[in-house]
């Protein structure tokens, strides 16, 4: 078993940081591999819908997205961190979450996925929800905690600090782990729920 998590902070070190390893430390007491990737840094550009990885079957701009989207296959799981910018997630992160949802193909319904995110003082919940719609397009199942995923601080010494929301990050991780393996479980017993498509329904209609 295997969570992936991305760090959006452009801060290697800073309060998204620190919450993740609260996140990781307690994911690895349960018996859960993790692995961090620091994306925030990066210079990673937006999606401009030319299509070509319904083609590819990868983006069609090659860089660490394609990377990262090898690696989302192969796990069990998604958690993705962010500071909050203007009341929404690092705009970095919100391009490279872009191109790799929309270029990744495999079915995603048995990772389960969590949003984390830090801020000074507000716009945590504002952040919070853009983050979880991408797992919900998904059928990603949404791993919650004892409260909203936040962490917060000026940096991560005052993380640290936040009694309450380092113990939402533990709590978190236990509830990660416990879906992880009840989705494994499943999977053996059960198997995934059938599944829809094709039907795409536009909002304008043409006058008859």
């Amino acid at each position: 078993m295997k969570v992936l998590l991305l760090n959006g902070s452009p801060h290697k070190d800073g309060t998204t940081a620190a919450a993740l390893g609260e996140v990781a430390r307690t994911l690895n007491e349960e018996g859960v591999e993790t692995e961090i990737i620091q994306v925030g840094h990066l210079a990673i550009r937006g999606c401009i819908a030319c299509y070509a990885c319904s083609k590819l079957k990868r983006c069609v701009f090659d860089d660490e997205v394609n990377e990262i989207a090898k690696k989302f296959e192969e796990a069990n799981g998604l958690i993705v961190g962010s500071p909050v910018h203007y009341a929404a997630p690092a705009g970095t992160l919100i391009c490279l979450l872009d191109r790799l949802f929309y270029s990744t193909r495999f079915d995603k319904r048995d990772k389960i996925g969590a949003a984390v995110v830090c801020a000074r003082r507000g716009g945590c919940t504002a952040a919070f929800d853009v983050l979880n719609k991408y797992f919900t397009i998904s059928g990603m199942p949404v791993v919650s905690s004892t409260y909203w995923n936040q962490v917060h601080g000026a940096n991560a010494e005052d993380a640290a600090l936040d009694g309450e929301g380092m113990q939402t990050m533990r709590n978190l991780a236990r509830n990660a782990a416990f879906l992880i393996k009840s989705i494994n479980l499943g999977k053996e017993n059960v198997g995934l729920p059938e599944l829809e498509r094709g039907v795409r329904t536009n909002f304008i209609r043409k006058q008859p």
